[in-house]
């Protein structure tokens, strides 16, 4: 599962790391915490168009879709992909096969499970760099507009993501970045595609618990968010754990 990421860098930042140019740099702004829910507007790079960062509403709709209602009910089960069902779920198929992208971020959100309660991790690479995501995406029509809209496909968890996510047990694909222009290339067959859906290697991860501000709704954007937090009840389990 992957419903809440990170994406503070500056555009320039972006677009340096990405070798991409922002389509509509008017719409984005940095974000310490974005959740899927609400399906916001978040930067991606398709395989139609490699140079530019363009911004898609997270939660894809098929392009066979023109009821906005029912456009709702699917969203709501297309934040992610899983792995193991991509190439087989009736909205994930074709794009998985023609429609793949780069969904930016710089880190994302966990919740560990202990004693009762769940407890709110921050997840990224080591050194804190950006990185991408393996997505989906389509476009569908709905009245006079086009939207671009995107999921993230998640895999079985590394073992680092196992001890914290520990009732699903799962993440989101991280890319190599030697793969992120692989993914974007077209005619790839379905066991290429499927090679570069693997755990990311935990060795290259680091992780630490975060406020609880960050399960709270109306939350301020900020720092504070990511910033690691001592649990007294979790001293334990970190030292058993990690």
């Amino acid at each position: 599962m992957c419903y809440h990421l990170s994406l503070f860098h500056e555009m320039r930042q972006l677009e340096q790391r990405f070798g991409a140019g922002f389509d509509s740099p008017q719409q984005f702004a940095p974000a310490y915490h974005k959740a899927a829910f609400g399906s916001p507007a978040h930067p991606v790079i398709t395989d139609s168009e490699p140079d530019r960062i363009r911004m898609f509403e997270w939660g894809l709709v098929p392009g066979w879709v023109r009821d906005e209602g029912k456009a709702g009910q699917i969203r709501k089960g297309t934040y992610n992909a899983k792995a193991e069902t991509v190439f087989d779920k009736p909205s994930f198929r074709s794009p998985i096969m023609a429609k793949r992208c780069l969904v930016l971020a710089d880190g994302f959100f966990e919740w560990h499970h202990s004693g009762g309660r769940k407890y709110p991790y921050y997840i990224r690479l080591k050194g804190g760099e950006p990185f991408a995501f393996a997505g989906i995406w389509d476009e569908w029509a709905h009245g006079d507009r086009t939207t671009g809209t995107f999921s993230i496909i998640t895999t079985e968890a590394n073992p680092m993501l196992a001890r914290i996510h520990n009732t699903k047990k799962r993440m989101p694909v991280i890319l190599r970045r030697d793969q992120e222009r692989r993914w974007l290339e077209r005619g790839l067959e379905r066991e290429q595609i499927g090679a570069m859906l693997k755990p990311h290697d935990d060795n290259e991860m680091e992780s630490h618990p975060v406020s609880g501000m960050v399960s709270s709704r109306g939350h301020r954007d900020g720092p504070e968010l990511i910033a690691p937090f001592e649990y007294k009840e979790l001293k334990e389990t970190q030292r058993m754990l990690f």
